[in-house]
């Protein structure tokens, strides 16, 4: 028999991780979406943005300040890596792009390891986000329902960022026709350079946002790959909506699988990708067209 109560209480677990999917796998969509670049070192952004948060938090004790610089210093790997490696693999193969931000994503893991060590850590909750709260039906972690806010609220930057400003009508239009934008006398490259960043901030974002409800540990970011990418074909590839959609989906079935077996969570996820595949190729919220 199910218990309602553990029910509910999974649903909301399920909710608060697919925000997070959502938000890594926006950052991952809008790079795809955008750029047309395959970001395999996506899962080791999210794992870098954990790790220089917890640095941040470890000289400061602000998780406002952990915040901050784990996402900034995110979005200066994502702008360095887009200007030194990934601006040359635009037009070259998906093969190629595959295989070097795999690559990079390697590297990424290594160093961590390297000059941290295999230990996981942890950062604390805010105070003001600390202890559990009393929602009349049950009691829940109040950091985890303040989460649920604080993804919302950098979606909606994210969003209207890239698809209600100048910036976001630029890289639309250079990824169309980037000889068109550059006649105009703008450098396109230097949008893609932006994009790119943002779109690792997202990720690194999550990864400082995540760090008080699971340790961070150098391999945090493969397993999250895999489920980011799950995501971003369930929604639709290349749809900012999409992602959004796909993570809440992809959060509940991973959370309410675990309920009864846990060791089918991710067969479950992997089924439900399949279906939508079969019924849908381009995704819940995509359009033909979008490889």
């Amino acid at each position: 028999m199910v218990n309602w109560a553990n029910f509910i209480s999974q649903c909301f677990n399920g909710l608060v991780l697919g925000a997070l999917l959502a938000l890594i796998s926006s950052g991952l969509t809008i790079i795809y979406g955008t750029l047309g670049v395959l970001n395999f070192a996506h899962g080791a952004m999210f794992m870098l943005g954990g790790y220089a948060g917890w640095v941040a938090y470890d000289y400061t004790g602000s998780f406002i300040v952990a915040l901050i610089a784990g996402s900034l210093f995110v979005m200066l790997v994502g702008v360095l890596m887009e200007r030194l490696i990934i601006r040359y693999f635009y037009a070259r193969p998906q093969e190629d792009q595959i295989l070097v931000t795999f690559g990079l994503g390697i590297v990424f893991v290594e160093g961590v390891r390297f000059f941290f060590g295999s230990l996981s850590k942890t950062v604390p909750p805010p105070s003001l986000f600390q202890g559990i709260t009393n929602l009349g039906f049950m009691v829940y972690p109040t950091y985890r329902l303040a989460l649920l806010g604080i993804v919302a609220v950098a979606l909606l930057a994210l969003y209207f960022v890239l698809y209600r400003t100048r910036i976001g009508m630029i890289v639309r239009a250079g990824i169309e026709d980037s000889v068109m934008v550059g006649s105009l006398g703008i450098d396109v490259y230097k949008v893609f350079m932006l994009v790119f960043g943002i779109g690792a901030m997202a990720a690194g974002f999550a990864g400082i946002v995540n760090a008080p409800v699971v340790s961070i540990a150098p391999d945090v970011g493969e397993a999250i790959l895999v489920q980011t990418f799950v995501v971003v074909v369930i929604g639709g590839v290349g749809s900012f909506p999409g992602a959004v959609l796909g993570g809440i989906i992809a959060g509940e079935i991973i959370s309410i699988t675990s309920m009864f077996n846990p060791g089918y969570a991710y067969v479950m996820l992997f089924v439900a990708m399949t279906l939508v595949l079969v019924l849908r190729p381009y995704g819940l919220l995509g359009t033909a067209g979008r490889e």
